[in-house]
């Protein structure tokens, strides 16, 4: 008996088949089922958000030709949090699927910050850093002792926070957001949230799931500044026509 294509992709990307009926044919709404699906589609937003947050902006960036109102030193903070992940995972011999879209993201945000120093007229510096840079992290990964691999682990939290204060001040000074990219932001916004839910699954209320929320709501000003910004500047350049 051939089955529907919706109950083909639900059964094998959000829920278990049990689920599916429970749901869909005995219309039984199964709390650890929902749980479950929430879970799992909170997975797969901080997945997207993993491989397209970076991505989005890199496009933007080259698209425009300009880095305009990007923060360096927020990018660079980032690139820190999006390291720690990858050395903690080589350091430990993980295998690459278990990490490998992590790297990608670092790959991404290297390329970012190459880009920033190339659109300022910087060039050979940006170069320079991606060779130091990767020099960098195969030392870090091969041969970093465990207790600073450690330290890193823990503190790219705080590092991905203090790039989102940056950048808001950035904004904040400029008075626009100039090539911030509004998807980028929005799927970074949506993923902290998803964060906070897994978080508050796994160790309650607690100093981590306290620091993904300060870190949701900053991606939350970021949002608001872009979506902000862009209201004023259209509405400046009606009043101008």
């Amino acid at each position: 008996m051939a089955t529907s294509p919706v109950k083909d992709f639900l059964v094998t990307y959000i829920m278990p088949e049990k689920c599916y009926e429970r749901i869909f044919v005995s219309f039984y709404i199964n709390v650890p089922c929902l749980t479950f699906i929430m879970n799992r589609a909170v997975g797969l937003w901080i997945l997207l958000d993993t491989f397209l947050a970076q991505l989005l902006q890199l496009l933007k960036i080259l698209w425009r030709r300009s880095a305009d109102g990007l923060s360096l030193i927020s990018v660079l903070l980032q690139l820190y949090a999006f390291s720690c992940p990858v050395v903690y995972a080589m350091a430990n011999n993980f295998p690459l699927f278990a990490w490998g879209e992590r790297l990608f993201a670092l790959a991404q945000t290297a390329a970012i910050v190459f880009l920033i120093l190339h659109y300022r007229g910087e060039t050979l510096k940006g170069m320079l850093f991606l060779l130091a840079y990767g020099c960098l992290m195969f030392l870090l990964g091969s041969y970093a002792a465990a207790a600073a691999v450690s330290v890193m682990q823990t503190s790219s939290l705080a590092a991905l926070i203090a790039s989102k204060v940056l950048q808001a001040g950035t904004n904040y000074c400029n008075g626009h957001t100039g090539q911030l990219s509004t998807l980028s932001v929005l799927l970074s916004w949506a993923a902290s949230l998803g964060v906070i839910f897994v978080s508050l699954q796994e160790t309650g209320s607690s100093f981590a799931t306290l620091s993904h929320t300060v870190s949701a709501c900053l991606s939350g000003v970021l949002l608001a500044q872009v979506l902000c910004y862009r209201s004023s500047i259209t509405t400046s350049r009606k009043k101008n026509e």
